[in-house]
């Protein structure tokens, strides 16, 4: 998990960049156009932008392959080369998919993106577990390496799924102007608008990987600065990135997913002065991470050893001495939703580096107080855990007062975050006392499970009757309507 936690973070954040960064800035490049009937501009957003994506994946997968030696030694842990050099054919294909993805996306069509990066991780997953297996007995450094590996395969598949959408749909894709306006933007200063919004979007929504990088930078070393061995310090890192880190990604990728959503409805809602649909969509952001975020924090915080423990059966003593670290980053989840909904909101309204420098605010609390803690010999990684938290709550503050100041909206928090809290306590409880109550009669596993079950239904009971989410808000959902009938069957609206 050291070894192979030292490189992919690197991934990750290409990845943010690829789902996130690229595609909202093109996204809302695209969807600005087509809502002005300049679908014929849009495409040549989209034709430019996959020439500046390879060109900017051919120098980061070098500057990786090449470099892989000296960045692993700069940072303290020379047993990962082999994971380095892995990872450098994904950031060539990482940067493409961003291209296509923000295209779709602009033409408010998240399908192709789901389908690719399921297939995607489909992919990474099954080679890199595969080559993980099969190299072990050379020695974990290359078993990471192997892991690593599908890593890079896995973006080879999702581009080839995006290409094949791309061809498929391009026929029917609009790519006509419907105005009486013959001008056209020169590629030069498409390219610099699309550079000038990707980059702040990259940074103001990568809080997670470039949290990560800096435990990457900062935790080896100190770890080590206080007394704990090479081989010590990359076990307790690798819990702490390995092990707990992977739980927390699920309510990013959650946070991640409404940020990105918001960005071309809320750009279009701005760029036709829709004062209406705009807070209508700031005001349910803030809900939505809300609602994701409560049950994510207090559901983790509540069963963090049992969760570790039902995920590394075959690691007991690992996964018992990573459950701290586990409880104290679930803590700042919501406050890590609530930062990345707030992010998007201010890259649709064309304001991305307000959120960098809310992200920098972060960073910076982030690193003084992970250096501090670490290196308190009874936190060790703890330490880490904790300034991350310290580092999503400042950003998330400081990201949802700049909208509020930026729109003037005023938030129901009454609806917004008390209603939502009320029912995250209820489920806290109830889900603490399940599981204690089952752990010794049905196992760990089991209990942890049912515990999560009634968890889930619990605090979906709790928000419905205390209405925080109304009944013509759950008619809007896929299948809303059968879903308001049961509902209405069962008496809880």
């Amino acid at each position: 998990m050291g070894y192979y936690q030292t490189a992919y973070p690197i991934y990750v954040f290409l990845l943010v960049f690829s789902t996130n960064g690229a595609p909202a800035a093109i996204s809302k490049m695209t969807s600005e156009r087509i809502a002005i009937g300049r679908s014929d501009e849009a495409h040549r957003v989209f034709k430019l932008s996959f020439i500046l994506m390879l060109a900017l994946g051919i120098v980061a997968s070098s500057i990786f392959f090449f470099g892989a030696e000296p960045i692993v030694k700069a940072l303290g842990n020379p047993g990962a080369y082999y994971a380095m050099i892995s990872i450098a054919p994904a950031l060539l294909f990482v940067p493409i998919m961003a291209v296509f993805r923000g295209y779709f996306q602009g033409m408010q069509e998240m399908a192709p993106t789901a389908t690719s990066q399921l297939m995607e991780q489909a992919v990474r997953v099954t080679i890199g577990l595969a080559l993980a297996i099969m190299l072990v007995p050379k020695g974990i450094e290359y078993a990471a390496a192997g892991a690593t590996v599908g890593t890079s395969i896995g973006p080879i598949a999702g581009v080839l799924v995006l290409l094949i959408i791309y061809l498929y749909k391009k026929s029917k894709l609009p790519l006509k102007n419907e105005t009486q306006d013959t001008t056209k933007e020169s590629a030069g200063s498409i390219l610099k608008t699309l550079a000038a919004i990707a980059i702040p979007i990259t940074i103001g929504v990568s809080i997670l990987p470039i949290m990560n990088i800096a435990d990457v930078i900062i935790v080896m070393r100190r770890l080590q600065s206080v007394g704990f061995s090479a081989g010590e310090a990359n076990a307790l890192y690798g819990q702490l990135t390995g092990m707990v880190g992977p739980v927390i990604n699920l309510p990013m990728a959650l946070a991640l997913s409404m940020a990105l959503s918001m960005v071309p409805a809320i750009a279009a809602a701005a760029s036709i002065k829709d004062a209406a649909f705009l807070k209508l969509n700031v005001r349910l952001g803030l809900r939505t991470a809300m609602i994701i975020g409560v049950p994510c924090s207090f559901g983790l915080m509540a069963l963090a050893e049992p969760i570790m423990k039902l995920l590394y059966p075959l690691q007991a003593a690992s996964a018992v001495s990573s459950a701290g670290c586990l409880f104290f980053l679930s803590i700042g989840i919501v406050f890590l939703c609530i930062a990345q909904t707030m992010a998007g909101t201010l890259q649709g309204l064309g304001k991305p580096g307000i959120a960098v420098w809310g992200l920098a605010a972060g960073f910076v609390v982030k690193c003084i107080s992970t250096f501090i803690l670490t290196g308190i010999t009874d936190l060790n990684v703890e330490g880490a855990a904790i300034g991350s938290t310290l580092g999503y709550i400042t950003i998330g503050m400081i990201n949802f007062a700049a909208v509020k100041k930026m729109t003037g909206i005023t938030f129901d928090l009454k609806l917004s975050v008390w209603k939502p809290l009320i029912s995250g306590l209820v489920m806290f409880v109830l889900v603490l006392c399940a599981y204690k109550g089952l752990a010794g009669f049905i196992g760990n596993s089991m209990s942890t499970v049912v515990a999560i079950g009634i968890g889930a239904v619990a605090y979906g009971m709790v928000l419905l009757k205390i209405k925080a989410i109304e009944e013509n808000e759950i008619g809007m959902l896929p299948k809303g309507e059968a879903l308001v009938k049961l509902l209405r069957k069962c008496k809880l609206v």
